[in-house]
């Protein structure tokens, strides 16, 4: 199973692709969409074309996106859910099945607990993919959420459940 994983923001957004095999989890490739002070639409576009390379490059199956929270700013919370909205467009034009997991689902389920933070995020992802130094804050949180869809797909396939999947 290949996942790409989405941590959608309107400057920032992460992606990482990790495939199930075997042998553990393994590290596609990841990568963070850096913008600037371009038009939110320009950033949008930027993010839906993003999200487009790399499926088109790595092919994965599955997109999860961290679902976006109810900020303290309704104008934040507001782009935030534009970014997210275009990378889930971006992802189920490019054929991918989208799930959505909390931010504290996913360190739930990388780091152990559900308030982590960056650096916890950081380290576990380059633990569990066997990389000899951590990603970046924004690719780790994308490739915590892939790691996150694998996970719960392999516990629900050992207790004869098929949700996540």
């Amino acid at each position: 199973m290949r996942v790409l994983g989405i941590d959608p923001g309107s400057r920032n957004t992460g992606l990482g692709v990790v495939e199930a095999t075997a042998d553990g989890l393994r590290l596609v490739a990841c990568r963070c969409i850096r913008m600037s002070n371009e038009e939110l639409t320009v950033r949008l576009a930027t993010i839906y074309r993003g999200v487009q390379s790399v499926i088109a490059e790595h092919r994965p199956q599955v997109a999860a996106i961290e679902r976006v929270f109810v900020a303290h700013n309704a104008k934040s919370a507001l782009v935030l859910g534009q970014a997210s909205g275009s990378a889930t467009c971006s992802a189920v034009i490019g054929g991918c099945k989208v799930v959505e997991y909390s931010a504290r689902q996913i360190k739930r389920a990388v780091v152990g607990v559900g308030n982590a933070n960056k650096e916890q995020v950081q380290h576990m992802v380059r633990a569990l993919l066997g990389l000899r130094a951590p990603p970046g804050v924004d690719e780790a949180d994308a490739l915590a959420c892939a790691i996150c869809h694998i996970h719960a797909v392999q516990v629900e396939a050992k207790f004869g459940l098929n949700r996540a999947s």
